[in-house]
């Protein structure tokens, strides 16, 4: 059962474990933080840890999961991801002209979009994916990430803390609605793949 094998993994390592299953969630989005924080707040209210280190353990470990899919993305470039694009594009549901204008848009609205994506399951951490293709400006990325993650893994953390051993019932309410979004998301792209339709050459 998950929530054993996270409490198992944070007794044994402490807030390295928080840090480390935060970003395994940041990579594999179906180990969900809404196990993981309220559980390790829920040590704290036991006294096995300090609530601030716990919230600062989770938010680590979300910002360097950031980074990891914001590296990879910023290696790609967009210049390089069009190219794919107007070849493979169906995969990623997007053809060369879909992504410039996914450019223009982020550069709008990604001051907004980044802190809140990560109020959203999933969404978290698709939205360092663009961050780091469009190529925005490191200090910034870190900045906007920490305000969501901060605020989402607080929120979290707390609800354990608050609801002591009750915590379960964050467990059994956030945990099936994050399942849910992330199934969701998954249909999308399944039909989006389907219907997708390439560019015609001029």
């Amino acid at each position: 059962m998950m929530t054993d094998w996270v409490t198992d993994l944070v007794e044994q390592m402490g807030y390295l474990g928080i840090i480390f299953l935060m970003f395994l969630e940041n990579l594999f989005p179906p180990i969900p933080s809404e196990v993981i924080m309220p559980l390790a707040g829920f040590g704290a209210a036991d006294g096995k840890y300090h609530i601030a280190l716990v919230v600062l353990a989770g938010l680590a470990g979300t910002m360097l999961g950031a980074l990891f899919w914001y590296g990879i993305a910023r290696s790609i470039g967009d210049k390089r991801l069009r190219r794919w694009a107007d070849r493979h594009g169906r995969w990623i549901t997007l053809s060369g002209r879909d992504i410039e204008k996914l450019e223009k848009w982020f550069c709008r609205h990604g001051t907004w979009a980044v802190p809140l994506a990560h109020l959203i399951p999933g969404l978290r951490t698709l939205i360092s994916i663009p961050a780091g293709v469009f190529a925005m400006p490191l200090p910034r990325f870190l900045f906007l990430t920490a305000i969501g993650a901060g605020i989402w893994t607080g929120a979290l953390a707390a609800a354990g803390y608050l609801l002591g051993a009750r915590f379960e019932g964050v467990e059994k309410y956030m945990g099936p609605v994050s399942t849910a979004i992330i199934g969701a998301l998954v249909l999308v792209y399944v039909w989006r793949v389907i219907r997708f339709e390439p560019e015609q050459a001029a």
